[in-house]
């Protein structure tokens, strides 16, 4: 007797399952968010890690924190080296600096992404030649080269089925596409003493956002240029790859100083498209007077230091330079300061606590880049 067979695809849902992760994969995690609050300072993170292991048996009989140092050798992520003192000990190395940028790109932006393609449409979403990895409902007036025929099939197989099957306009997805402009960015981080006082550390997630942004540029917009640099008393230009061991310092806030730098910068890029984004938690009080002294006032706001700001930030503006000015703070005359700020740049500005920092950078950023500035 002839018996028909039936194969049966489609998709089958069920409830989430954690993959299986290793002691050494579970353990270079939590070592990665270690070394960013302590500043690339290996012997404190591994202490640190000890007292977790103690508290909630990170590790097992076979495979110990010893083990895991060593293991961290072998895979290149950690390598011997002589410190200032004469004394051996054992540093990051490049591969740990670039996996702790890739893990706070994915911390920060990963949850962008699955917020929905809503946050990142432009105003005007128009036809490009830079493809995003988003995808839309097909509308009318889409060029046929942009349909994804992998994702349209797809959408058919689900709506119709296999046996009835049929492609129709409602099946038809578009990817999304942006024009190949160019951004160039400078953020400035406060590195003022303010960012660790008060029982509250302000710099680590500065840092975290700071080498997010990074990863990001680097990978997926390798044309765009990402200039980073601190201010505390004065201000200077460091590398992506110094992020890690960034600290704070026994400074007051030369915001001047941090714009001139910035605008420096900006001044020696050929794209159209300038921008600054500045995090800060506190007033300017500081300047860099012309006899090398410094001017410092930390009570109030003072007359002298924030005029400079105005007339920096309208020095930006002529130059088609927006400010966005990320404030960790919000005193009302701290506010009052920032709106008159980014008032003379016609910027733009938020009050953001930490805990949405990296999520309002990363929307600004992709914003921003989908406009064209006319210079």
């Amino acid at each position: 007797m002839k018996t028909n067979s039936y194969i049966f695809k489609g998709f089958v849902f069920k409830s989430y399952e954690a993959p299986e992760q290793s002691i050494f994969d579970k353990l270079l995690e939590i070592f990665m968010e270690l070394i960013t609050h302590t500043s690339g300072d290996f012997d404190e993170a591994i202490d640190w890690l000890r007292q977790l292991d103690k508290e909630y048996n990170l590790t097992s009989e076979d495979y110990n924190i010893d083990d895991f140092i060593e293991d961290l050798k072998k895979k290149g992520y950690i390598r011997e080296e002589l410190r200032p003192d004469g004394e051996g000990g054992m540093g990051i190395t490049s591969k740990t600096e670039q996996a702790i940028r890739k893990a706070a790109l994915d911390q920060i932006f990963g949850k962008i992404k699955r917020s929905g393609q809503g946050n990142h449409r432009s105003k005007s979403p128009g036809i490009g030649d830079e493809h995003t990895g988003d995808y839309r409902e097909y509308q009318f007036g889409d060029a046929l080269d942009r349909v994804s025929m992998t994702e349209s099939l797809k959408n058919a197989q689900i709506n119709h089925g296999l046996g009835n099957f049929s492609l129709s306009e409602d099946d038809l997805v578009v990817e999304e596409t942006l024009h190949k402009s160019q951004m160039s960015t400078v953020l400035m981080i406060d590195i003022s003493h303010s960012m660790i006082l008060y029982g509250e550390d302000r710099i680590t997630p500065a840092k975290k956002v700071a080498m997010a942004l990074a990863e990001l540029i680097t990978t997926r917009y390798p044309k765009d240029t990402l200039d980073i640099l601190v201010f505390g008393n004065d201000a200077w230009q460091i590398q992506i790859k110094d992020l890690p061991y960034l600290q704070v310092g026994p400074y007051h806030t030369n915001t001047v100083a941090g714009l001139q730098l910035a605008m420096d910068l900006l001044r020696r890029k050929r794209n159209t498209n300038k921008q600054i984004f500045m995090i800060t938690d506190g007033k300017p009080s500081c300047l860099h007077l012309p006899n090398g002294e410094y001017y410092k006032n930390s009570y109030g706001l003072d007359e002298v230091i924030v005029n400079k700001c105005y007339a920096m930030a309208q020095q930006a503006r002529k130059l088609h330079i927006p400010i966005t000015t990320f404030m960790i703070a919000q005193d009302n005359y701290l506010m009052q300061f920032v709106r008159e700020f980014t008032y003379a740049n016609q910027g733009k500005a938020f009050y953001t606590g930490l805990k949405g920092l990296g999520e309002m950078i990363f929307e600004d950023y992709e914003t921003n880049r989908k406009k064209r500035i006319r210079g």
